[in-house]
């Protein structure tokens, strides 16, 4: 009877998922959310840029990019490029749990994605161009996807590793 009982689904203990699959989805998430706000705050103009400027009008030209699904695949790939992102974080700074390492983070990739390889972005002035709304508000929407990603995955590498140690202790 108790081997009848190990087989049945609801008595099957669940496949945990990685710590680094959990962090690559908060990574895509936070990109997905960082890309919606991001064209929140074009539309309201608080910003001069688009999250489509980097993603698609960098690289095409075609009519469509200016219409809603121009901005659902640049949304879409601002979270596929956020994985990236997730994964270096999850590497240099998984075990630091503290929302001041996220946001230097942010800021970290706003100098980055500003400053550095701007040139590669011909759709997005200088940074010495952009008007101080756009630089503020742009500021602010790094340093909050920063903290999203930085703070989630360092709760969730610090929450895994005392569970793992409570089990370990329990033996």
């Amino acid at each position: 009877m108790r081997e009848q009982d190990n087989r049945l689904e609801q008595n099957k203990q669940e496949e945990p998922v990685s710590i680094l699959s959990r962090s690559l989805l908060t990574g895509f998430i936070g990109g997905v959310l960082g890309g919606f706000f991001g064209l929140v705050l074009y539309y309201f103009n608080f910003s001069e840029v688009a999250p489509k400027s980097y993603v698609l009008r960098s690289w095409l030209s075609a009519p469509w990019i200016d219409t809603w699904l121009g901005n659902v695949i640049s949304i879409f790939m601002m979270g596929v490029i956020s994985l990236g992102t997730a994964l270096v974080y999850f590497m240099l700074f998984k075990k630091i749990n503290t929302l001041w390492i996220g946001a230097a983070y942010g800021v970290l990739l706003w100098i980055i994605v500003f400053y550095v390889i701007q040139p590669i972005f011909p759709n997005i002035p200088h940074l010495t161009e952009l008007k101080t709304d756009t630089i503020v508000s742009s500021i602010c929407l790094y340093i909050l996807y920063g903290t999203f990603i930085g703070y989630s995955i360092s709760y969730d590498y610090n929450e895994t590793i005392i569970k793992v140690r409570e089990k370990e202790a329990s033996k």
